[in-house]
């Protein structure tokens, strides 16, 4: 048997041949889909019921740090106990959580009213995504098709920011103001326990590997902490983008152009994570995340300065091209840097930072938009992305792995030097 290393990228068909894959990606496609509802659904419910899209970006934010803050010990109890154990409850607490805020919008109740079911309704939001990726790196730990893994469930993340927000939108204005939340209880409902009862191809809860050492949170891994902080900037593009974008709608009197904007935005970022998924990378993943910071930062620079659709929506389709490199690169680090037994955590660090930049960019995109309009909410996702470049070249160094990786080659596992940079 040969013990050379395979240097090309395996493709999406070898990967989606692994023994297992899809009795867990079909269910969780379907349980992740309500993610990307939940926001803008929020967004267009209390802005119909309140007429400010400044009270409507501050429930959603408040959604969106709850969900920053849980999410992580989501992670490390589904480390620990299983997914299953901690996905049922979390189900159903969320669609008890929806139905709630979104009787408490319609019946007109005050502010602090909204913000408390938001508490709850941001907490229990089920962390497919982060489960999925760490069913991957249960089976593929080690093999060069976890860099491909990860650009698939980027596609998969980006292709549900797709259809998301575009039927969200199209319930809210077609059907009801109410019916986007709706639709997302009854999908988080339906998908959550669907994909909760995959038990087979879960991780093992509390397995700790020979090599592994003490159990230890993934937060006390100095390169999570950093991405972490550079997912911020990534999640104040989200929230600044669904915030500006349906204000510019509102603006031009076509409130349906919304859904069309968004879904061009998040098409770029499906289109970009086919393609990461299909390069064989020579440079390593550090310099590659500075450098996809460098052009996210470089594509919103010029959002707030456009006024036609057709501009904005090619302009938010570059902006999306850009977002999935990062994305990609950075949740690919996290087999490098944190152990097994916190990788689910791990993985919910990210998304929760996501979440938390996402509230941040929706509050103040919102504030922005009531004040000045659409155009100054747009600064949102420029700011929130060049204090992310920053942080990264900053502290560019807390990202290299402190021990060799494996890389599998033909069912052999080797101890190599992970290249980062």
């Amino acid at each position: 048997m040969s013990d050379t290393v395979t240097t090309t990228r395996p493709g999406y068909g070898q990967l989606l041949r692994t023994p297992g894959a899809w009795t867990y990606l079909l269910p969780g496609f379907l349980a992740r889909q309500p993610f990307a509802m939940l926001t803008i659904g929020i967004v267009l419910l209390v802005q119909h019921t309140t007429g400010s899209y400044g009270s409507a970006g501050a429930v959603a934010a408040v959604t969106g740090v709850s969900m920053a803050l849980f999410a992580p010990q989501s992670g490390k109890l589904a480390d620990r106990f299983g997914q299953s154990a901690v996905l049922i409850p979390g189900v159903l607490v969320h669609t008890a959580s929806v139905v709630t805020l979104t009787v408490l919008a319609l019946s007109g109740a005050p502010m602090w009213a909204l913000f408390v079911a938001a508490v709850p309704t941001g907490a229990s939001v089920p962390q497919i995504g982060p489960m999925v990726r760490a069913r991957w790196a249960a089976k593929l730990e080690g093999s060069p098709l976890m860099s491909t893994a990860a650009a698939f469930e980027s596609v998969t993340d980006e292709f549900t920011f797709v259809v998301g927000p575009v039927l969200a939108t199209a319930l809210c204005t077609g059907v009801h103001p109410a019916a986007g939340l709706i639709a997302e209880a009854a999908l988080t409902l339906v998908g959550g326990l669907f994909f909760a009862v995959q038990r087979r191809t879960q991780p093992q809860a509390g397995r700790l590997s020979m090599t592994d050492g003490p159990r230890v949170s993934a937060l006390s891994v100095p390169g999570v902490r950093v991405l972490a902080g550079a997912f911020l900037g990534i999640g104040a593009v989200f929230g600044g983008m669904q915030v500006s974008l349906t204000a510019f709608s509102e603006e031009i009197g076509n409130p349906g152009a919304n859904g069309l904007l968004y879904g061009t935005f998040a098409a770029g970022n499906m289109l970009a994570g086919i393609a990461c998924g299909a390069i064989a990378w020579k440079v390593g993943p550090r310099r590659r995340l500075i450098v996809g910071y460098a052009a996210l930062t470089l594509a919103t620079s010029g959002l707030w300065a456009v006024h036609s659709v057709p501009l904005l929506a090619g302009l938010g389709l570059l902006v999306g091209l850009c977002i999935a490199p990062a994305l990609i690169t950075g949740y690919t680090m996290v087999e490098a840097l944190v152990p097994a037994s916190a990788r689910t955590e791990a993985f919910t660090w990210l998304t929760g930072a996501v979440a938390l930049g996402q509230a941040a960019g929706v509050t103040v995109a919102g504030r922005l938009a009531d004040a000045n309009g659409a155009s100054a909410g747009f600064l949102v996702p420029l700011v929130g992305t060049a204090l992310a470049l920053t942080t990264l070249v900053a502290l560019r160094s807390r990202l290299a792995p402190k021990v060799p990786g494996r890389v599998t080659a033909r069912g052999v596992s080797h101890r190599v030097p992970v290249t980062v940079d």
